[in-house]
């Protein structure tokens, strides 16, 4: 995207947000933006949360940095970056799983915070896609849609063959 804002985490990371209720949830989404009080927020205005589970603050007028390991620097003016936290990355795995929520973010399942996973990484100026082509879709539930259609004209030229036939051996007995 060229944003400096939109991140993609990279294999099966999630991002940290404090969710409406202020507990931690987590999200694949990516894109971010810094909220009028200088949090550093989802697309949706969730706080993404540091590794200690705090909301990360942006400086007034800072340009933000994020590097892959999710270290977010922020620097002003022609001042050198300055470290303003780490955004906490996750992985869930076999024994410890998350679950979607009414909400759209995920939680473990007794709600206790996932630990930060060292090794997770993300992309900058990059967005997860959508794993489905729009058009592929469309266009294959029609094909479909048409195929039942001749299916059940086939049966329909079927079943009056079979009437008109019976009709014929019943005139003929």
């Amino acid at each position: 995207t060229g944003r400096n804002l939109d991140v993609a985490a990279i294999g099966n990371a999630y991002f940290a947000v404090q969710g409406l209720d202020g507990l931690e949830a987590y999200t694949r989404a990516g894109n971010l933006q810094v909220a009028v009080d200088g949090t550093l927020t989802s697309a949706t205005g969730m706080p993404m949360l540091d590794d200690g589970g705090a909301p990360i603050a942006i400086p007034e007028n800072a340009q933000v940095i994020i590097a892959t390991d999710g270290t977010v620097s922020g620097r002003v003016g022609n001042d050198p970056p300055q470290l303003l936290g780490r955004m906490k990355l996750v992985t869930p795995n076999d024994e410890v799983r998350v679950k979607r929520g009414n909400d759209g973010l995920y939680r473990t399942a007794d709600g206790a915070p996932l630990p930060q996973d060292a090794e997770a990484r993300l992309k900058d100026g990059m967005l997860e896609g959508s794993n489905v082509n729009a058009i592929e879709a469309m266009v294959g539930m029609i094909a479909v849609a048409r195929q039942f259609e001749q299916q059940m004209r086939l049966l329909q030229t079927a079943e009056k063959n079979d009437q008109t036939a019976a009709q014929l051996l019943g005139l003929n007995g």
